[in-house]
């Protein structure tokens, strides 16, 4: 059974009280948190910056962070939020010139590297990038916003990828991002994916634990 990860994305969690909100939704279940990066530019929205990693890490925030930097250009980012304490990060091939040397450096600041595919951006930019990469992201979503819905042809992106990891027999995980919720984690997993990445459907809900175990009941029926 493949190991499944849930990172409930910080951005639908209420920013006035961020500490306890992370606190509170790993204490339900989560494995990691997601945070949300935009500059307005890349994306049509303007987020956070490495400040509120480091002020998640000096609240006591132990688990790993994963930043997705919806940025452009990347390496600036990539040096700041490594320092700030983020475990994982990623960015858009569109944004760096340079996709090679953008995941060089997240290696040489001691962190994951990643690499995020929109809906319309094929798989052909991890060809030659395989041997660095841990782990790639599948937008199922336009990036910009959150709650929006699932892009359904998503699923046969995900096939395509894990084939992709399959054939190259690397220890690559497969994240998805955008419209995910109880009533389609099955699917994603089905499809391959074993990191999912959910906001409004966990920080909107009253009791995350219930989401969250809700969730990974689903993923017990993957085969």
């Amino acid at each position: 059974m493949r190991d499944y990860f849930i990172a409930p994305s910080l951005l639908s969690a209420d920013f006035a009280r961020l500490g306890a909100e992370a606190e509170a939704v790993l204490a339900a279940g989560a494995d990691m948190l997601h945070l949300d990066v935009m500059d307005n530019h890349y994306v049509p929205n303007l987020t956070v910056g490495p400040l509120v990693c480091e002020s998640l890490r000096k609240y006591g925030i132990k688990a790993p962070i994963d930043v997705h930097l919806m940025t452009k250009p990347v390496d600036r980012l990539i040096v700041d939020f490594a320092k700030a304490g983020a475990s994982y990060i990623s960015f858009h091939p569109e944004a760096s010139d340079h996709l090679d040397r953008s995941l060089d450096l997240i290696h040489k600041h001691n962190c994951k590297a990643g690499l995020v595919l929109n809906p319309a951006t094929t798989l052909d930019c991890l060809e030659y990038v395989l041997d660095k990469v841990d782990f790639i992201l599948i937008m199922s979503v336009n990036p910009g916003f959150g709650g929006q819905q699932f892009i359904p042809s998503t699923l046969e992106k995900l096939k395509k990828a894990r084939s992709l990891i399959q054939t190259s027999g690397k220890n690559i995980r497969l994240a998805i991002d955008g419209g995910i919720k109880t009533e389609n984690i099955y699917s994603a997993a089905q499809a391959g994916a074993d990191t999912f990445i959910a906001g409004s459907a966990i920080f909107t809900q009253p009791d995350y634990s219930t989401v969250i175990s809700a969730m990974r009941q689903e993923l017990k029926k993957v085969k």
